[in-house]
Order: C-alpha cells, then sequence, then structure tokens
C-alpha cells in the first residue's frame, strides 16, 4: 500500500471526526462562552492565568501531552504486530477514547474551578475514590519525572549538539512570556521572530556541541531537575506555556517536513502490516493497547487537562479546540510516524535493526532522516532527535508542576516551593538511586509504567462518567472507552504479574498486584454511584 493513501484516508478521518464527532460531544458539556472560567475567577498571576490567545494554549497543551510518547509507542508497535493494528489504534482510539478523555477531563475541571481530575473524585465519586486516584497518580508522576530527567540527561550526553537548541529555548521562552504579558506586544510578531531565533539555535547546535568532563549524566540530571523547580514555581506565562508553545512549533515543522519527505518520496509501506499475535512483550491485545499510549489515548492527558491548562484557558468554546483537536492532531503525528518507520526502510534494513534492538528512538530518527532526505539532506535524523528532546523536556517540567497542584490537594502543602521542592528530591532519588546489582530504581519500576498509565485512563473516564450522570447528562460516550480501557488494563497487569512471578520481580509483582486491587475497589465505588443514581431516578 502506499504511504500517501494512509496519510490521506487518516487525515480525512481525523477532520471529520472533529468537525462532527467533536460537535457531539462539545453539546454533553452544553458550552457557554459568557461563563467564566476558573483562569478569570481564581486569576492569581502564577497558576491561574488567562492565555494570551488560545492558540498560545494550544501549544502548550499540545506540547505537554504529546512528549515522546507518540513516537516512542507507535515505533515498538510497528516493530511487535506490524503497522496495520498500529495504526487503526491510533485512528480509532484518538478519535473515540483519547478525544473524550482529553476533552471530558478538561471541561470537568473548568466546571469544578480547575482542580484535577482527583480531586474531581471526591465530588462525583467518593473521598476514598479520590485518595486512591490522587496517591496512584502523584507516584505515577514522581516516576514519569524521574525518568524522563534521566532521559533527557541521556540524550545531552550521547547527543551533545541537541544541548545548545534545548537549554536556549528557555532564555528565549522567558522573553517571549514578557513579550506577550508584561509588555503586550504583538502574538504574531513575537511568535515569528522567536522562530527564527530556534532555527538559528538548531543550527547553532549542529556545530556547537556543549560536552561537560567528569560524571556528565549525574552533573545533566540534577541541572534538569533545578530548571524543573523553577518551571513548577515561576508564574505558568512567564517560561512553561512560553517554551510549551514554540515548543509546539518545533514538532508541527517536524511532522510538514515528514509530510513533505512523504509527498516526495511517497515510500510504500515496506514491513508487514500484520506480525505475529503474540511477541516478546505480549498478545496483540491487550500489551498493543498499553503500549501504543499517548498516539491513541493516555492517562498522563487528563492530568494535563485537568492540572494546567484547565487554570488557563478564556472561553469555554476554546475546549474543543485545544481538548478534543489537541489528541486528533497527536493521533496524527503518530500516523505519520507509523509511516516513517515503515516507509523509511526497506524490509532488510527494518529487520535488521529488529535483531539489533535497536532503540525506537533511533529507528524513529534514522527512519525520518532516510524520508526527508530530499529535502534535508544529512540534517533529518539531528532535526529529529532534536524536535524529539525538546518534547522530552515538555513532559518533564509539566509533571512537575502537576505532581506540584496533586501534592496541595493530596498532603495540603500549600507553598509551591516547598512542594516542588518535595517532588524533586523524591523524583531524583529515584532517578539517581541504584539497587544492590547497580541497577538504577526507575528501570526496576518503569515495565509497570505502561497499563498503570493506562490504567488512570479508565479510572479518569469513569470520574468523567460519574460527572455526567450526576448532571443527568449521556454517559455512554465516555463509560463504553472507560470500560474497554479498565479492562485492557487489568488484563495487561495481570499477563505482567504471571511473569513477574515467573522471573521473581517481586517489586514489579506487589506494584502490580496493589495497581488492581486499588483499581478493582475504585470500580466498586463507582457501582455504588450508579445504584445510587437509579434509586433516586424510581
Amino acid at each position: 500500500m502506499n504511504s500517501l493513501v494512509i496519510i490521506f484516508l487518516s487525515l480525512a478521518a481525523f477532520i471529520t471526526a472533529y468537525i462532527f464527532y467533536g460537535r457531539t460531544i462539545e453539546s454533553l458539556w452544553q458550552i457557554n462562552p459568557e461563563r467564566k472560567t476558573p483562569a478569570e475567577t481564581h486569576y492569581d498571576g502564577v497558576d491561574y492565568v488567562p492565555s494570551k490567545n488560545w492558540l498560545v494554549l494550544f501549544g502548550h497543551h499540545f506540547a505537554s501531552i504529546a512528549g515522546a510518547g507518540p513516537i516512542i509507542g507507535p515505533v515498538i508497535a510497528v516493530c511487535f504486530w506490524g503497522w496495520g493494528p498500529a495504526l487503526l489504534w491510533v485512528v480509532f482510539g484518538s478519535i473515540f477514547l483519547g478525544g473524550i478523555h482529553d476533552f471530558g477531563s478538561l471541561m470537568i475541571s473548568i466546571r469544578e474551578e480547575g482542580v484535577t481530575i482527583g480531586d474531581i473524585a471526591s465530588k462525583s465519586i467518593s473521598r476514598k475514590a479520590k485518595l486512591i486516584l490522587s496517591v496512584f497518580t502523584w507516584l505515577a508522576l514522581i516516576l514519569v519525572i524521574a525518568v524522563f530527567a534521566y532521559l533527557g540527561a541521556d540524550t545531552f550526553v550521547t547527543q551533545p549538539e541537541v544541548v545548545l537548541p534545548s537549554l536556549g529555548l528557555l532564555p528565549l521562552a522567558v522573553a517571549v512570556g514578557l513579550a506577550l504579558y508584561r509588555f503586550k506586544w504583538n502574538a504574531t510578531a513575537v511568535t515569528i521572530i522567536s522562530l527564527l531565533a530556534v532555527g538559528a539555535l538548531i543550527y547553532a547546535g549542529e556545530f556547537y556541541p556543549v560536552k561537560i568532563g567528569g560524571n556528565a549524566l549525574t552533573t545533566w540530571l540534577i541541572g534538569l531537575l533545578v530548571y524543573c523547580f523553577f518551571a513548577s514555581t515561576l508564574p505558568v506565562q512567564y517560561l512553561l506555556q512560553p517554551r510549551d508553545y514554540l515548543s509546539s512549533f518545533l514538532l508541527v515543522g517536524g511532522i510538514v517536513l515528514a509530510l513533505g519527505g512523504i509527498i516526495i518520496s511517497h515510500p510504500a509501506m515496506n514491513t508487514p502490516m500484520f506480525m505475529a499475535n503474540k511477541s516478546s512483550i505480549g498478545y496483540l491485545w491487550p500489551m498493543m493497547f498499553i503500549t501504543v499510549a499517548c498516539g491513541a489515548n493516555s492517562g498522563f492527558h487528563c492530568l494535563i487537562a485537568s492540572g494546567t491548562t484547565s487554570k488557563q484557558i478564556a472561553n469555554e468554546t476554546h475546549a474543543k479546540r485545544i481538548g478534543f483537536g489537541a489528541m486528533l492532531v497527536e493521533g496524527f503525528l503518530a500516523t505519520v510516524v507509523i509511516v516513517l518507520v515503515v516507509g523509511g526502510f526497506s524490509l532488510g534494513e527494518f529487520n535488521a535493526h529488529i535483531a539489533a534492538k535497536t532503540s525506537p528512538v533511533n529507528i524513529y530518527g534514522i527512519g525520518f532522516g532516510n524520508v526527508t532526505a530530499p529535502i534535508l539532506g544529512k540534517w533529518g535524523t539531528f532535526i529529529a532527535l532534536t524536535v524529539l528532546n525538546a518534547f522530552i523536556l515538555t513532559t518533564l517540567d509539566s509533571a512537575t508542576r502537576i505532581t506540584r497542584y496533586i501534592t496541595a490537594e493530596l498532603f495540603g502543602i500549600k507553598n509551591r516551593y516547598f512542594a516542588t521542592l518535595l517532588v524533586i528530591i523524591l523524583a531524583g532519588g529515584l532517578a539517581l538511586g541504584k539497587d544492590s546489582a547497580n541497577t538504577p530504581l526507575w528501570q526496576i519500576i518503569w515495565p509497570a509504567f505502561g497499563a498503570s498509565n493506562q490504567l488512570v485512563a479508565a479510572l479518569a473516564l469513569l470520574v468523567i462518567t460519574c460527572w455526567l450522570l450526576s448532571k443527568k447528562r449521556p454517559v455512554l460516550y465516555s463509560l463504553v472507552p472507560a470500560v474497554f480501557m479498565l479492562v485492557t488494563s487489568l488484563a495487561a497487569l495481570g499477563w505482567q504479574c504471571v511473569n513477574y512471578i515467573k522471573n521473581q520481580q517481586i517489586i514489579l509483582l506487589v506494584i502490580s498486584l496493589v495497581l488492581i486491587g486499588s483499581s478493582l475497589f475504585l470500580v466498586s465505588e463507582v457501582v455504588q454511584v450508579f445504584i445510587r443514581s437509579r434509586q433516586t431516578h424510581r
């Protein structure tokens, strides 16, 4: 099959879904442009700040939810199960699961004063449900911060060319924030000038790689955690939002360049459409559905939507564009990645990379470079890795700020400096710590993240369902996806438990059993909500 056909059909599906299905789910929340948002009613100049322009907030939201997920997940899925299942899950998952999950999380947070999904669970389900979901997400985010800090530092060590554009983006973001919010400069002019500066940084990075001596990995890791402290505590409009806004242009630019390469070279889909049902990491169902996370559906998204975005949205009419629209753009990004991986290699080259266990990041970078060679020449792989690293840092800083919010809600720590410091110390210990066998602590726990991330998505969809139920709105749009993701995630955890027992991985076994038990308890609380609702309507 020709790659251009796949790109055209998937793009048509996403556009159609945005227009028609987006209108349907938007009606569930009865959007009112006259209703004030939390950014206005709770304005504090630090966290609750109306966005200067909805596109700026879209950029922040898109960059935050995307991260490395829609790139790494699809690459792994293509390598293990073939491009057909991965493509179908990306398209239909983004529309019918990820879209309702992200849009619903954003809207219920807007209607509940901008609090996180865990706090909303207290009102919609029970206080026990809030405690379980908040602890669940808090621990998962600590792990995310540790892992992405480590990955970002490792990229700086192995790819010193990306250091200058990655770190140079920070003072540039502060300048953009000041220009837009303090000096009220024209947003279009500021954007054009800043993007020219980003291009200059990328160009300079190739010729001026930044290398440091000593234990460079630890040094960079500590440096990234220090950055996280400032990204979490400074007013959102002066660093986090503009940095993510500029980063979103990197990713959109990467998509445009990739599409240009695909149009020019229109590569054939060289690798198998469907591969063996069982791979080394599990069966197609449930394992593929937790591997391709951000590209189709991800629990991390509800934390962004109800954590930072809901506190910055200036008008309810922007919710569909940001919540639903960003998820569909991410799904299209995942589609492009699939085509780059499948069309960027011959079948022999693809099999050689699988046999050599080439990392998903490098497979993506090489595939991007091969497809875009007619446009970028030798620069393709470098640009691909620069874009990817920018989004690793985006996930890192957004996760830190959201964990600070949950820390305040869960433990009552209102001081944002102390709450952030606590989060960074815990994440840093996890990133730097090692067990008796010299294995990094985060590597021991990370295998359980995929299923737990999708479990968060399932639980968030249940919270959305209960909220809609309390408002006497239709619930099937969120309930059906919730049930599917819940069954899939629990099945994946169960399958992993069997392997953990065989391999005597006690820590992962205990974590998985706790996740399963907590989820089943929360489901029982949701069932009680439905029973009470039915009794009320008799």
